[in-house]
């Protein structure tokens, strides 16, 4: 299930991210269109990740979707300003996200994904933070908006030479592409000072959370068997064990030549290569463990 158009509109949208990173102060405007939004993210086996979304004060609901039930059940509470609960780990965000991504063509990873879930999975002392934060990064990184092309400002016809310099004719600013500024990025990139523990609770779906790592993990272990996918195995192999993206446009030029038409696996090891995008990729095709590569680049 795609997202909604509307969260692709939000989120090239900096307000959008000042609103749910921000202070208590942050607000939108009241009478937005929605007020509320609500993000259903399927991971696999009927399980995924829903999160509720108030615009106008911030306020976010993470919850677990199982199996043939209608309504989800609640990870944790987040809202401005106040510590965002720890209802992930890391490991476990990432992993659905990667998932997601080849499910969801619209929703590459880290991408969407990891930046509106990330406050969610905190580093922990097991964690590398460097390669955390170096993902979550490239999420805030990857969201990119169309620019439409400048209409040329110049003269119609050749000016003399007088008054043929740019001050003349200046062409107006081109907008950024880039959603957040890089001010913005190194913010919300860095560890929330603290963070509430809500997975000691009687009521965290501790098994039903397992569960949906278990299939998570599974969907992803067995992408490497699938057609097109077994033979290059080895290269991407090579590749993992020894770091190198190098061999990187042959990896894709195999996929291309034995009829691959993924288009998530395919952007991520295109030009304008993107070494984060490239790893992940490289390790599921591989069959290696999440972090393998990508902690080499970072």
């Amino acid at each position: 299930m795609p997202v909604p158009e509307a969260l692709h509109r939000l989120s090239e949208d900096p307000d959008f991210w000042s609103l749910l990173r921000a202070d208590e102060s942050a607000t939108t405007d009241p009478d937005a269109e929605p007020a509320e939004l609500r993000i259903s993210l399927p991971v696999t086996g009927g399980y995924g990740l829903v999160l509720d979304l108030d615009l106008v004060t911030g306020e976010q609901t993470l919850g677990l979707r199982e199996p043939a039930t209608s309504e989800p059940v609640q990870l944790g509470w987040a809202a401005p300003g106040r510590p965002h609960p720890a209802a992930l780990r890391w490991h476990e965000l990432e992993l659905c996200a990667r998932v997601i991504a080849l499910e969801d063509p619209t929703l590459p990873h880290p991408g969407l994904v990891v930046a509106l879930l990330g406050p969610f999975a905190p580093a922990t002392a097991e964690d590398d933070e460097t390669t955390i934060a170096a993902v979550r990064e490239a999420a805030y990184r990857s969201l990119r908006r169309d620019v439409p092309a400048v209409e040329p400002a110049g003269p119609e016809q050749t000016p003399l030479p007088l008054f043929a310099g740019a001050d003349w004719w200046p062409q107006p600013e081109q907008p950024s592409p880039q959603v957040l500024d890089e001010a913005a990025i190194a913010a919300y990139t860095a560890p929330a000072p603290a963070h509430l523990q809500v997975r000691g609770g009687s009521r965290f779906p501790h098994e039903g959370l397992n569960e949906l790592v278990r299939h998570a993990a599974k969907r992803l272990s067995q992408l490497p068997d699938e057609q097109w996918y077994a033979q290059v195995r080895p290269l991407a192999r090579q590749m993992a064990d020894t770091g190198d993206l190098g061999p990187v446009n042959a990896l894709l030029g195999v996929l291309t030549e034995a009829g691959c038409d993924h288009p998530t696996v395919l952007d991520a090891l295109s030009e304008p290569l993107v070494p984060l995008e490239a790893c992940w990729m490289v390790e599921t095709l591989a069959g290696a463990v999440p972090g393998t590569l990508v902690r080499r680049h970072v």
